[in-house]
């Protein structure tokens, strides 16, 4: 990494079918290799079996499962004096949307199932209604970052 100039970040352009850049996002998470058509596809797939099992609109539930798994604090690893301290740390709104979506999908795969879509799918209704592996995570995070309160102080 530069020490010089801080990246600058690049516009995420908005998906074709909602026209969202949340859902272009998560696309890009899902894809493998490369392939990104088979990738929407299974977001395509996993947003309209939200909305017929729902009945809710499927962007609304999405923007609200990622909305939950978005964790507000995160622990870092400090070293001082030879010690190692586990810092809790305010996560920025990118940050937090980025682990959100890396959680979702990484839940989602581990999950039991057929395919890739109906695992998203579940991943995405239990993360709206804050439940799931991905809700467990965020409040595993923030346990993390609560017990670790006492060396806050060695925030940089």
């Amino acid at each position: 990494m530069s020490r010089r100039t801080r990246a600058q970040k690049r516009p995420t352009a908005p998906d074709p079918v909602y026209n969202n850049v949340l859902v272009n996002m998560l696309i890009q998470r899902v894809m493998r290799n490369g392939k990104k058509s088979l990738a929407s596809r299974i977001v395509y797939e996993a947003m309209k079996t939200v909305q017929e099992r729902t009945g809710e609109d499927a962007l609304q539930i999405f923007e609200r499962a990622v909305k939950n798994a978005t964790p507000l604090v995160e622990v870092k690893a400090r070293r001082v004096g030879g010690a190692t301290y586990q810092v809790p740390m305010e996560v920025r709104p990118d940050r937090g949307i980025s682990l959100a979506l890396r959680w979702l999908v990484q839940f989602s795969r581990k999950r039991a199932g057929r395919s890739m879509s109906a695992k998203l799918a579940n991943e995405l209704m239990d993360a709206a209604n804050e439940t799931g592996s991905t809700i467990r995570k965020r409040e595993e995070t923030h346990k993390m970052a609560e017990a670790n309160k006492a060396f806050a102080h060695y925030r940089y």
